[in-house]
């Protein structure tokens, strides 16, 4: 019976693929180029002597590499936007472009083209989409859904092991959505899985004999700025399948994030990689992909088209903007940093002298905005902004020297945490910067003292019931003569949880769920501890709401809804 099976298997290469579909190509077949197969109007297969796989209408099924399907009774690979809302429908398959060791295989849809670049000798291939007709949106991915038995394990930069077998989705109790109690009281969720994806080297999942990974170099083409975080790979929780997402557009710790984009707009190439398993094999890879950025192969005019800036980031205290957080973005945008999505984004730090450089961005003209990373400029509440920077094609924009405006620090009453739109620093903030339910650990009071209280004495979050406390003194000439101004960065809120803002028993301001000031993100629901959506808040403080000699203010929680609440970047009280 095997020999029988080789001599069809041996049959079908032979008479190109004019066999059922349900047979696919060996990889020990006697060819190595690659190839593209129509079966009918809406089956087709892609490959070379290595893998192939069977495209179908939406899916891409019987990923055979190893000598093995890889997807089994998985899904597969498919397209889509808005979660699983809207697969893309694929109507036609061509070569569109031909090489001596490659071809361009596009997939059309009515959304616009899907691209495979197929190299003969490659385990795997690049893709890129190409928009025509996608509406407005928040979730654009590509992803693999594959067989669980042959892909155990999940890895990115931030988290790697065993995916939880679906077993444990079985047993336990759904508390939201895919988010499970087991019976030791600890949770599973597939929200543990997610990364910061501008500081994403490679992901994927992978067991003891293969791996399939996602290789996104340059990352130019996916929203949002440095704290840009996205749900990376998991265990569907109903079939068990090993899910490997490619969120190219994405919005699971944001709140703004929709956008529309113009014809044309092209997400990628980035490589889909297979091998044996070997993490050390994926990430030198994706090393090689990094050096190889821009791909000068890639053959499209707008992608080619690239320049460079740089500058040096004073603040006007003379102070050097050492380690600022620099992104280049939408020209005059009203969106934050972190919600602009519908073009190309950069992302860099600045140097220990303030000076950054961005290089091999697309031609046109952008956005630049400067914040603090912590560090030196912990102290420094203000972003810098500067609209119309024009890039040019094989040419270095120099804005030379950039002034950036920011507050006294004589006038500073106290200070709680570093300004970075992070949590870092606070109790429970890490190691991890993903744990369901530990918002919930962050007590329901709490007191911190100014001069006696250390940083990591205030928790990343509150939620609970109750109130948090800052006591800290005033000078006696200034407490009735001056006004104040309050700040209150959260780094993430996630609508639900209310509070108060008492000094001295006198209600100054609020942090509030529906305020058009808080649009609510998914951060602390989904188990973000570091950041999420950042939030500025500003409340002006009369000139006799403070006294001589001890104050408190307090953060008094009205309303509680469980796992949602706020993450803390910085509290900051000053005179003006």
């Amino acid at each position: 019976m095997g020999s029988l099976r080789s001599i069809l298997r041996s049959f079908c290469v032979a008479a190109l693929l004019q066999c059922a579909v349900t047979t696919p190509i060996s990889p020990t077949a006697p060819t190595t180029k690659s190839f593209l197969k129509q079966i009918d109007n809406s089956t087709w297969i892609i490959g070379n002597g290595l893998w192939n796989v069977t495209q179908n209408k939406q899916y891409a099924t019987k990923l055979w590499y190893k000598e093995k399907d890889l997807v089994g009774k998985a899904v597969g690979h498919y397209v889509s936007y808005n979660g699983a809302a809207s697969d893309l429908s694929w109507t036609s398959a061509a070569i569109v472009e031909t090489g001596k060791d490659y071809i361009n295989v596009k997939f059309t849809a009515l959304e616009g083209d899907f691209h495979w670049i197929i190299y003969d000798n490659l385990a795997g291939a690049y893709q890129y989409f190409v928009n025509h007709a996608l509406p407005k949106l928040g979730e654009f991915r590509t992803l693999w859904r594959l067989d669980n038995t042959t892909f155990p394990k999940g890895r990115t930069n931030v988290k790697d092991g065993l995916l939880p077998p679906i077993s444990d989705y079985l047993a336990g109790t759904n508390v939201q959505d895919e988010t499970w109690q087991k019976a030791d009281g600890t949770y599973l969720t597939k929200y543990d899985w997610s990364a910061f994806t501008r500081g994403l080297d490679f992901h994927g999942v992978y067991g003891d004999d293969v791996g399939s990974w996602y290789l996104n170099p340059g990352k130019d083409y996916i929203n949002g700025n440095h704290l840009k975080q996205e749900l990376m790979v998991h265990r569907e929780s109903k079939t068990g399948d090993a899910v490997q997402l490619n969120m190219i557009h994405g919005t699971h710790y944001q709140a703004l994030a929709s956008d529309n984009f113009s014809d044309g707009k092209t997400w990628g190439p980035w490589l889909w990689y297979l091998n044996n398993g070997s993490k050390d094999d994926a990430s030198e890879r994706a090393k090689q992909e990094d050096k190889a950025w821009p791909y000068t192969w890639f053959k499209d005019t707008a992608y080619q088209s690239r320049g460079s800036i740089k500058g040096t980031l004073i603040l006007s205290d003379g102070r050097p903007a050492s380690g600022a957080a620099v992104f280049l973005g939408d020209n005059n945008s009203n969106l934050t940093a972190l919600d602009q999505g519908k073009d190309y984004y950069y992302t860099v730090y600045a140097d220990k002298d303030g000076y950054f450089s961005i290089d091999d961005v697309r031609t046109g003209t952008y956005g630049l905005q400067a914040w603090s990373n912590g560090g030196a400029l912990a102290d420094v509440t203000t972003s810098f902004l500067q609209n119309a920077i024009a890039v040019s094609e094989n040419k270095t924009s120099d804005l030379e020297t950039l002034s950036w405006k920011v507050a006294d620090r004589k006038n500073r009453i106290f200070q709680v945490g570093d300004f970075d739109r992070k949590t870092v620093g606070f109790k429970l903030s890490g190691p991890t910067p993903y744990e369901h339910g530990r918002i919930a650990k962050c007590p329901a009071n709490l007191t911190y003292t100014v001069g006696l209280s250390k940083q990591e004495d205030w928790c990343f979050g509150q939620s609970a019931l109750g109130t948090w406390s800052i006591v800290f003194p005033s000078s006696s000439e200034n407490a009735t003569s001056v006004a104040a101004r309050l700040s209150v960065s959260l780094a993430g809120f996630s609508g639900g949880s209310s509070a108060n803002i008492l000094l001295n028993s006198v209600k100054v301001g609020n942090i509030t769920t529906n305020s058009a000031l808080l649009p609510s993100s998914q951060d602390t629901y989904r188990g973000a501890t570091q950041a999420g959506e950042w939030h500025l808040l500003e409340f002006p403080i009369a000139k006799t709401a403070l006294k001589a000699g001890f104050n408190q203010l307090d953060f008094q929680v009205t309303t509680s809804t469980r796992w949602r609440g706020w993450l803390w970047d910085s509290i900051l009280l000053e005179y003006i």
